[in-house]
């Protein structure tokens, strides 16, 4: 090829190249393709933080932060155990699915840090408080009543207020030493409708978060017109008990419920969360910017898939991560990227018992699964994720069921039944909402690997269980499971590792480690 012709061919590709590169180098939306929903968020310094919901999880209220806003690490609870009743328990056929604490609220006042919820689980609303945010120790303070979607707001005249409700958003004062609502303090509605600014047709009008800015009150709320889409609208006003002026601020691909933040160099941008299929409510970040006064979401109106932020890196470990359950003296048994499916009993549990396992022992008879105590989950994630175990069976007693969960209300599952003093391989999907075994496969060895695909790529929302004796050669057993984001459930699919026993409690298993990729 003469020169002078492949210089006319390189010039060209260099500069469509180029761009090519820049993108690579910024950041893509969804920033966490995973259930992280409810979020709310601050700046302190140079370090961003964040809570967010996992219900009936514990520990509860995860607080986690970021240099950068796109790449993100579970760095603490605000709570280990919300209270000690019978739905949160797991007894008396009661149970918190779906519930427990929602939507948080994190502020920081004074060099502390407060994060805020509310539970109907307990009737109770809660706010917690501490120096140190990664470190602790959290004090707590709770009250009645449970305040629907609070924001929890320090003002600047020392008062101290929330704003709760849904369309009727309410404001209500608080003793200055956040011990409950002051005896003849402000208790008004300061929006009679929340969802006008989008139409009016909504019955969803509720997530409140309030922000100072310029001498100005702002309040993001989330509104869902029928027939249309999740909505941004917020309100503003010069004094926190009005009158408040709304606009609808932001409407694309569902994207809404959250607030807003700066960083240091003076940028804004919205932090936002969209329904995603049975993964669950996954985060965005959006550019905003300021006209007249209000904030301006989106670029033109749009949601955009690139930001002009650092390139996202893998959820893995800050977010998810595996787990080989080798301990050292100094550290946690349980790493936070773990949380239990309700209050567990650690008298049932062990990571020393062991070493290098993860014992899982029944204390009690349970009918199924999802009436079992101490599930061990952690998050699934997109587009595509794959978790894996290998199990001990050798101490199973009879009637007993162990293995992974990808825990939903229709859920699916891989485990050993110990059933007529013979062991079985048994693949139960729940998909129908009922479950029903799809398969099963004798075992005679005291062994066996487990795992369980997802894929959530464009809404796919498929599952995948394999097995094997090896660790080597995996085989598929039953019938994909067509995953659904159930709202009894109200979370996307985890991971678990379960045991329970239908007839005689005191066997265990030892799980040997977990992988996920």
């Amino acid at each position: 090829m003469n020169k002078y012709y492949f210089g006319l061919i390189v010039i060209p590709l260099f500069f469509i190249l180029l761009p090519l590169k820049a993108q690579v180098n910024k950041a893509k939306n969804p920033v966490i393709f995973a259930d992280v929903p409810d979020v709310s968020m601050i700046r302190v310094g140079d370090t961003w933080y964040m809570s967010s919901t996992t219900m009936h999880m514990n520990p509860g209220v995860p607080i986690m932060k970021s240099k950068d806003l796109v790449n993100w690490q579970i760095v603490n609870y605000a709570y280990n155990t919300l209270g000690d009743v019978d739905a949160l328990n797991l007894e008396n056929g009661k149970n918190a699915y779906g519930r427990g604490s929602w939507a948080s609220c994190i502020r920081y006042h004074n060099d502390t840090f407060y994060v805020s919820t509310f539970s109907s689980t307990t009737g109770k609303t809660y706010i917690w408080s501490t120096k140190d945010i990664e470190k602790g120790p959290w004090k707590e303070i709770s009250f009645s009543p449970s305040f629907h979607d609070h924001t929890l707001v320090f003002d600047d005249d020392g008062r101290v207020y929330l704003i709760y409700g849904n369309k009727k958003l309410t404001l209500v004062e608080l003793n200055t030493d956040l011990s409950g609502v002051k005896p003849g303090g402000v208790n008004q509605v300061i929006i009679e409708d929340s969802t006008i600014p989008s139409g009016g047709n909504s019955n969803l009008g509720e997530g409140s978060q309030l922000f100072r800015y310029n001498g100005k009150y702002y309040l993001f709320n989330i509104t869902w017109p029928k027939g249309g889409m999740r909505t941004v609208v917020i309100h503003r006003a010069d004094k926190i008990t009005g009158p408040w002026e709304g606009r609808l601020a932001f409407q694309d691909k569902g994207v809404a419920q959250g607030g807003m933040v700066d960083t240091p160099d003076g940028r804004w941008f919205a932090y936002l969360f969209r329904d995603y299929g049975s993964v669950g409510r996954i985060p965005y970040i959006v550019p905003m910017k300021w006209e007249d006064g209000w904030p301006v979401i989106g670029v033109n109106g749009k949601l955009p898939d690139a930001l002009d932020l650092p390139a996202n890196k893998s959820l893995m470990p800050g977010i998810v991560a595996s787990d080989e359950f080798k301990r050292r003296k100094k550290d946690p048994d349980l790493p936070l990227v773990w949380q239990w499916n309700h209050n567990p009993v650690n008298s049932l549990w062990s990571v020393k018992q062991r070493k290098g396992h993860l014992r899982l022992t029944t204390g009690r008879i349970d009918n199924d699964v999802l009436s079992a105590r101490n599930i061990l989950t952690q998050r699934t994630f997109g587009p595509e994720c794959s978790g894996s175990t290998v199990i001990d069976i050798t101490n199973m007693k009879e009637g007993d069921f162990a293995g992974l969960i990808l825990l939903q209300r229709k859920y699916g599952l891989l485990g050993i039944k110990n059933e007529g003093g013979k062991k079985s391989i048994v693949m139960v999907n729940a998909q129908t909402g009922s479950p029903v075994e799809a398969e099963i496969i004798p075992l005679t060895q005291k062994k066996v690997y487990l795992r369980a695909d997802c894929n959530f790529r464009d809404l796919a929302d498929v599952a995948d269980f394999y097995y094997s004796l090896n660790g080597k050669n995996w085989i598929a057993i039953g019938t994909q499971l067509k995953m659904e984001y159930s709202m009894p459930h109200f979370m996307g699919y985890r991971y678990g590792l379960f045991n329970y026993s239908t007839k005689t409690p005191g066997g265990y298993v030892d799980f040997d480690w977990f992988r996920i990729e």
